[in-house]
């Protein structure tokens, strides 16, 4: 065990998948030309003043209700200044002192430890624009674009302990705002990103230490790995004597490496005060009413379900809601009839597979709950074996056949008839005398053996229960 204790706190920004920008009618839309969804408002002109749209106080609310936390239902915009290029405005419009919620919180789960993490604030700003450095070059573009896009920030409390719990809490509110519908949660569009505060101290201590700032952040792996190459390097210091500095560093997921970006600013340095051209927000008693009467399931409900109706277990009702697109794909699977843990079965071994090898993602699955269902039907009544469907689910995944009429056209309906199947297995012991021999002799085994040359024989189209079965007979009969 490490002499050190780490201490960690996320600051996860959420893109609110709203039409229009938070302070103008520019469309909210990623991977459009450059420079086209760009007003005089989100490219900070002088005179010009900013309206907000209320459909984002609504998603932020959503989240602030999910979190538990303590809504204000009187928060003000601040200034908070600073220059970069793609700040077109020199100051981004965020909260300070009166954010939209408060003293929030969520439950982890990690090697079988529940943790509660608190959430210090949710608080709404603007988005700035992208800096784009082309390769070789001596200069650099801005598009503005992405400037003005609604955000909330999510602030958590220092209270993760490992980079495996950052994972975790950032996995949980991952699944949260995708399944509240208020953010598609893409990472790689900058959609869900995060900045990680990491400090070490000594085991038993209660004072903080010094802490850094790590950007760059654009998956969960990338968290792990960075925050664990931090906590090591603070380490390494300490132990030299050395001292850690606050500072802002970058992460490098190329050489796994953090490397200095900039001195780390306080609240001061941001010189922040209330937007003089923005009346502070108000949400009524009726809004609120409704919006917690309207809130969708969330994983953490739709995991209980799952154990308690549909007789799930644990792990696999977790592994389901906590990607949102495949619980609703599941979802519609079992409305078709499917029996769930089969369904649950197919998806978590032969779909996630299929994922991880081809890197599609979830939201983007053409595979029909139809086609599952169906899968689910013909592997329960005899017609294909497991084998022949992780065969073909490659085929399914393309969305646009099913897998009865894949089946008959390959000729692949899995073999029932007992008289071809001990023939087979016959063919096989008497083709391996010597295993035949050893087999009889306690190495039990060996039925393995037998069972896979005897698919091979019937090139996989063997009821595997009846093959069982027969080689249990026709050994005992040699």
């Amino acid at each position: 065990m490490s002499a050190y204790e780490a201490v960690i706190g996320l600051e996860v920004h959420v893109h609110l998948a709203t039409a229009s920008k938070l302070f103008c009618s520019c469309p909210n839309s990623f991977g459009d030309e450059p420079n086209t969804n760009v007003c005089e408002v989100c490219s900070g002109m002088p005179g010009v003043l900013p309206v907000l749209n209320r459909k984002a106080v609504e998603y932020a609310t959503r989240m602030a209700l999910a979190i538990h936390a303590q809504i204000n239902q009187r928060s003000q915009f601040a200034r908070k200044n600073y220059f970069y290029p793609d700040m077109p405005k020199d100051y981004q419009i965020s909260q300070f002192e009166l954010p939209l919620c408060e003293h929030g919180w969520l439950d982890i789960t990690v090697n079988g430890q529940k943790r509660r993490i608190g959430i210090t604030r949710i608080h709404m700003e603007d988005d700035a624009g992208k800096n784009i450095h082309p390769q070789g070059e001596n200069f650099s573009y801005v598009d503005l674009n992405r400037a003005g896009t609604p955000l909330i920030e999510i602030v958590s409390e220092p209270d993760l302990r490992s980079a495996e719990e950052a994972v975790a809490y950032l996995k949980k509110l991952h699944a949260m705002v995708v399944s509240l519908g208020i953010s598609n949660g893409n990472m790689e569009e900058g959609c869900f990103r995060c900045d990680a505060n990491v400090s070490i101290r000594p085991r038993g201590e209660t004072k903080l230490g010094t802490r850094t700032e790590l950007k760059n952040l654009n998956s969960f792996r990338n968290v792990q790995r960075a925050i664990e190459f931090e906590i090591a390097r603070q380490s390494d210091l300490l132990d030299d004597g050395e001292k850690v500095i606050q500072e802002t560093r970058l992460y490098d997921a190329n050489r796994n490496l953090t490397a200095p970006m900039r001195s780390k600013e306080d609240a001061q340095d941001y010189r922040y005060f209330p937007d003089p051209d923005l009346l502070p927000v108000v949400i009524t008693d009726e809004e609120l009413a409704e919006w917690a009467a309207t809130q969708p399931e969330l994983p953490e409900a739709r995991m209980a379900r799952y154990m308690g109706e549909l007789q799930l277990p644990e792990q696999d009702a977790e592994q389901l809601c906590s990607d949102p697109h495949l619980a609703e794909l599941f979802e519609k699977t079992c409305a078709l009839g499917a029996q769930p843990k089969k369904a649950a079965n197919i998806m978590l071994g032969m779909l996630l597979r299929e994922i991880n090898q081809t890197g599609v993602s979830s939201a983007d699955l053409k595979i029909t709950p139809e086609a599952i269902a169906e899968l689910v039907t013909i592997i329960g009544n005899g017609t294909i074996s497991a084998k022949i469907a992780a065969d073909i689910f490659p085929e399914l995944m393309k969305g646009d056949v099913m897998p009865t009429a894949l089946v008959k056209e390959r000729g692949l309906v899995q073999v029932s008839d007992t008289g071809a199947i001990d023939a087979a297995v016959q063919k096989v012991i008497d083709a391996h005398p010597a295993e035949v021999e050893a087999y009889k002799g306690g190495k039990t085994k060996l039925v393995s053996f037998f069972v896979g040359q005897v698919m091979r024989e019937m090139r996989g189209k063997a009821n595997p229960a009846m093959v069982n079965e027969a080689l249990a007979r026709l050994l005992g009969q040699n």
